[in-house]
């Protein structure tokens, strides 16, 4: 090969070396960039201009971080040369993984809350990416503008927490068809007693860090009777009764014991009866069939009170499903099996 040829196959093996660089040193910045955005919205407090924001449950962190993380990410990957627009979309994905490990890490977030953020993190990080790589490529945008668009959430967040989080009250409704009669199934639901291990299936929501249910109590048969039903860890409901109608309907108020539930049991972000969510109440119905069998129908009522309802209902929903029909699965082993 010639000197020349030796020339050019050093040269595009620097430039090659220099993208790749850029490319890991964007996904190192915007990951750095997600942590202390992180670090910062958990204590407002501690930053003048951040006094007034409503933490990390806003649209200041879950949406406008990763965005403007994807947009720093591939600006900087882009300053050696163009790199494939694949990477527009991969790159902040990738930063926005790394920034929730390391808050995984430091305990800084729990596997719940992680889980439910990275989809819509994703989604924003990579629109970022798309809008760094444009900036780029058909615009002038400078260093001054980067920096516009890095303290965007540190200017909106103050913003945001004056507006009042909608809240929305949503339903669940499940049922369960059991082969047994009225008289067994409410046997079964009026008090549930010790919930073996073996009784129960592990389900994704118990994976991520949801306790198993335990037992639930009644102090005494009819309206305005107490149901104490119990958790791991120490979560418990405190359920009113204020519909008894045997071997049709049982219906109750919720309250989730905050006072004693311990701070290690949920996430202050998903914490039931806490700022953003909370069970309101339940019912069970009970519908005889004509060949004897009893359909068991279970319907609850939350509230939820987020700048995103329609997102983070999507994952409440999906739990309290979760729970619910894990609770029917157990009555209806238990009456078949009587």
């Amino acid at each position: 090969m010639s000197s020349t040829g030796l020339a050019i196959s050093e040269t595009n093996l620097r430039h090659r070396l220099l993208n790749w660089r850029m490319l890991l040193e964007g996904i190192g910045l915007g990951t750095l960039y997600g942590v202390v955005l992180r670090v910062a919205m958990s204590a407002p407090q501690k930053f003048w201009w951040l006094k007034d924001a409503a933490g990390v449950m806003t649209v200041a962190f879950l949406v406008l971080g990763p965005i403007v993380m994807g947009y720093l990410v591939v600006r900087r990957a882009e300053r050696s040369g163009k790199i494939p627009v694949l990477l527009w979309f991969g790159a902040p994905v990738l930063s926005v993984t790394l920034m929730m490990a390391i808050l995984m890490l430091f305990a800084w977030e729990g596997a719940i809350c992680v889980l439910m953020a990275l989809p819509i993190a994703w989604v924003f990080g990579a629109i970022g990416g798309v809008l760094g790589g444009l900036s780029v490529r058909f615009t002038r945008a400078a260093g001054k503008t980067t920096a516009c668009v890095a303290m965007l959430p540190f200017i909106l967040a103050p913003l945001e927490a004056r507006l009042t989080a909608p809240t929305e009250t949503r339903i669940v409704a499940s049922e369960i068809l059991i082969h047994a009669p009225a008289t067994t199934v409410w046997q079964n639901i009026e008090r549930v007693p010790a919930i073996a291990p073996n009784e129960l299936q592990e389900t994704w929501a118990q994976r991520i860090g949801f306790p198993r249910p335990i037992e639930a109590t009644l102090s005494y048969e009819g309206v305005g009777g107490v149901r104490h039903a119990s958790f791991e860890r120490g979560l418990m409901f405190i359920e009113t009764v204020t519909a008894w109608e045997p071997e049709k309907r049982l219906a109750f108020g919720i309250k989730a014991d905050t006072e004693h539930i311990p701070t290690t049991t949920l996430d202050e972000h998903v914490t039931i009866g806490g700022r953003y969510f909370d069970v309101l109440d339940g019912e069970y119905r009970l519908e005889p069939l004509a060949n004897g069998d009893t359909l068991l129908h279970l319907t609850s009522h939350q509230r939820l009170s987020t700048d995103f309802n329609g997102y983070a209902g999507l994952w409440t929903d999906a739990v309290m499903q979760n729970l619910q029909t894990s609770i029917l699965a157990v009555i209806q082993h238990r009456c078949e099996h009587a």
